[in-house]
């Protein structure tokens, strides 16, 4: 488990204080996998680089696995970083080194025995799909495959803890979701806790189970991915939001506009893929004109959202109402 306990960070700068990180709280559970998104400067990568000791907090503290990283001397940082892993935006590799001996360097850092350390870059090798690939240089490598030898050499010591800065900002889409694709994988194979960051929603759909959303150095707003993209309170999640969803207003077809008995139905808990509508067509005795729909996939699962309007007795719709919501089904005015 990862605990952030009221934790800021200020620097003193040439105009003053200026604060990255101010009183965030968290707590990350032990193997699930946590976005933190923010734009440039929301305070996210200082945030996480106090996770692994390469920051220190100004006040308040980060418990790992039940030890204060925050307050562990240089040679306990040193030991508890072996089980913090890091990958980067922009690889970091040794372009001198092949993607062996790339994987081999934390390895002979931590004075692993030569043969321990070529058996378990080879198995880490075999992990991340670059066999074949042992004795090639960083050069001869694409963008994906540079980030799978980071993530290699990330695993090297056996991590508790994987630590994700940016890690697919510069890929190409399709190479994007290999790599998160890969991180799923390593995170249900291993049991790793992984902690992202990053500017894009999609990577918080693909992967996360929960978020915590970034403003100006604050948690403004954190939850379960489904919960956090249904329900979004402040502007700047609304805003990352509507990367996945689009412009549901927009979406709306012009018949629907201004007429009465209009509802917007959010599906979740498995319940997107049931047939609720027919069901309420069916035994309600009313008319439902479907203005727009849309069904959004994410790690944990797919939720939808619809904008209808109910014609009939109005009797008849509020006993529709009410079995929708029977179901599960979130109903409000639209």
């Amino acid at each position: 488990m990862i605990q952030i306990n009221n934790v800021s960070k200020t620097y003193k700068g040439k105009k003053g204080t200026v604060t990255a990180v101010q009183n965030v709280s968290l707590t990350i559970e032990a193997g699930e996998i946590f976005g933190m998104i923010g734009y440039s400067g929301a305070g996210k990568s200082t945030l996480l680089r106090m996770l692994n000791g390469l920051e220190s907090p100004t006040s308040g503290e980060v418990i790992i696995n039940g030890q204060s990283i925050s307050k562990c001397s240089s040679s306990q940082l040193r030991k508890a970083r072996q089980k913090i892993g890091m990958i980067f935006q922009h690889f970091n590799l040794l372009w001198s080194r092949t993607v062996l001996e790339n994987i081999l360097f934390p390895l002979e850092i931590a004075k692993v025995s030569r043969k321990e350390s070529i058996d378990r870059a080879k198995e880490l090798i075999k992990l991340v799909g670059l066999e074949g690939r042992e004795n090639a240089y960083p050069s001869e490598l694409s963008g994906g495959q540079k980030q799978r030898v980071g993530i290699a050499r990330a695993l090297a010591n056996n991590p508790d803890v994987l630590l994700c800065d940016e890690a697919t900002s510069a890929l190409d889409p399709e190479t994007t979701d290999s790599i998160l694709a890969l991180l799923t994988n390593i995170n249900k194979q291993l049991g790793i806790t992984i902690i992202l960051i990053t500017h894009e929603m999609h990577v918080i759909q693909k992967i996360c189970q929960r978020v915590a959303v970034m403003e100006n150095g604050n948690v403004v707003e954190e939850g379960h991915v489904v919960d956090v993209f249904t329900r979004p309170k402040q502007a700047i999640t609304k805003k990352f939001v509507t990367q996945i969803k689009g412009n549901d207003e927009g979406a709306v077809i012009s018949q629907g506009d201004g007429k009465d008995n209009t509802y917007k139905l959010t599906f979740k808990n498995g319940q997107a893929d049931q047939p609720h509508i027919s069901e309420v067509v069916k035994h309600f005795d009313i008319e439902i004109n479907i203005l727009q729909g849309k069904i959004v996939q994410t790690a944990e699962g797919s939720y939808g959202t619809m904008k209808i309007q109910l014609v009939g007795d109005i009797n008849n719709i509020k006993e529709a109402i009410a079995y929708l919501e029977s179901k599960q089904v979130e109903v409000e005015v639209a």
